[in-house]
Parts: C-alpha cells; sequence; structure tokens
C-alpha cells in the first residue's frame, strides 16, 4: 500500500488553473496533490544580445521555492547572494522542455520567460513546474497573438512531466514526498505529446535497477503524461 493509498499507476490529484495571476501575459497554478507551483510567462518584444539579429525567438526559466514551501523555512536564495547547483538545474531543464515544443524561428525575436515558484512541496516540484508551464506559455502566445505581436502561435507540440520510482520493491507513478524521500530508485520523465522524449533523469538510491524495472517506470510515465496532457487540454479548453 501506498502511504496515499493511491494505486500503484495512479496520479496524485491534478490541477492546473490557467490564468492565475492577474498580470502576466499567461499563467497557470499546478497543484499536483500538496505540492503548488505558480508558473507564469512573461513575453518581451526582445531576445539576448548574442540572438540579435537571428531571427529567431527564445525562451527561458527561472525556478525558486519560497521560504516556508516545506516542513522547515529555507532562506531565500538571494538573501545567500547565488543560487543553488539545484535551481540551477531545474530552471534549465524547464527552459530546455518549452524550447522542445516551439518553432523559435517562427516566433521571432521575441523572448518569453518562464517564473517557476514554489508555494507548497511535497515532492515533483519540478514536474509540477513543467507541466504548468506549458499551459502558461500557451496562454501567452495566445495572448500576444490575439494583439498581433506575432503572426500564428508556434507551438508544435505539448510538453508534460512526471515522476516514477521503486518503492518498497514496486514501481509507481507521481511520487509524493514520503515516498520520494524512502525511494529505492526514482526518476523524471519529460515527454511530448507525440511520444518523444525530452529528458529523463532516473536515479537508484539502493540498489540498481534492471531494465525490467527501467521498462515499467517508462510504461508508468507514459500512462502519467498522457493523462496530464488532456489536463492541459481541458485547462486551456482545447
Amino acid at each position: 500500500m501506498r502511504p496515499s493509498g493511491r494505486a500503484p499507476d495512479q496520479l496524485r490529484d491534478i490541477r492546473l488553473e490557467p490564468d492565475f495571476s492577474k498580470h502576466a501575459e499567461g499563467s497557470c497554478m499546478a497543484r499536483f496533490g500538496d505540492t503548488h507551483v505558480l508558473c507564469t510567462a512573461t513575453v518581451e518584444d526582445r531576445v539576448p544580445g548574442w540572438m540579435r539579429g537571428s531571427g529567431r525567438g527564445w525562451i527561458t526559466a527561472e525556478y525558486g521555492m519560497l521560504p516556508r514551501s516545506t516542513n522547515t523555512r529555507t532562506d531565500r536564495e538571494a538573501a545567500k547572494g547565488r543560487q543553488s547547483g539545484r535551481t540551477q538545474e531545474i530552471q534549465r531543464l524547464i527552459g530546455r522542455s518549452m524550447r522542445a515544443v516551439i518553432d523559435l524561428a517562427q516566433l521571432g525575436e521575441i523572448q518569453v520567460k518562464i517564473d517557476c515558484d514554489v508555494i507548497q512541496a511535497d515532492g515533483g516540484t519540478r514536474t509540477a513546474a513543467i507541466t504548468g508551464s506549458f499551459v502558461a506559455l500557451k496562454r501567452a502566445l495566445d495572448r500576444v497573438h490575439k494583439i498581433g505581436l506575432i503572426k500564428a502561435v508556434p507551438l508544435i507540440d505539448q510538453v508534460a512531466a512526471v515522476s516514477c520510482g521503486i518503492h518498497q520493491g514496486r514501481a509507481v507513478l507521481d511520487l509524493d514526498y514520503a515516498e520520494d524521500s524512502t525511494a529505492e530508485a526514482d526518476a523524471n520523465f519529460v515527454l511530448t505529446g507525440k511520444g518523444g522524449i525530452v529528458e529523463i533523469q532516473g536515479t537508484a538510491e539502493a540498489a540498481p535497477f534492471s531494465d525490467d524495472q527501467f521498462a515499467e517506470l517508462m510504461r508508468l510515465a507514459r500512462k502519467g503524461i498522457g493523462d496530464l496532457l488532456a489536463l492541459q487540454r481541458a485547462a486551456l479548453g482545447l
């Protein structure tokens, strides 16, 4: 029995709430059970200096956790004067995931900045951030297309992410903190709507896992991603 009582292939209660922020061009509050991440997308009519004149756009991301998003307070990284390696890794992953499903040439010289702020953490913050960021990105592009800043919405696919792991010898989908902190192995899967793999991060925390176990994790991930893609479409009215 999982700590949450869920079936091995069952996601947490997932809610994707678009237009959560009043000011951002696009936004989404992604709730994966007790993990809550606010994702916003800001559109700027300029690109980084190294891209000027290329005719291509850019998508970048920032990620952070609020001081009391976990059971004990953590100082803001801004107060420390530097970002942790974990933060840098996650925000680069979010940016790569969004760029994987957009035609940057069709976007033109426009930059979209994704901000993911973890309000409450209970495992899977990066997967919630990626899944919610796609909704925020789509809303932002729809808005600037409507006002004529871009000629077309240059998205070529959807993208979502989910965690899977081996907990008490059994492969399970969408780990919460109780499972993630005691799992024998855990992995994060970032997949597109067409089934393409953007990134897989997998680690054995105890004994190495086998090819068969990895195949089962992949099967669970594809099932979970399929459900998340459907929830994205529902949130976007597609």
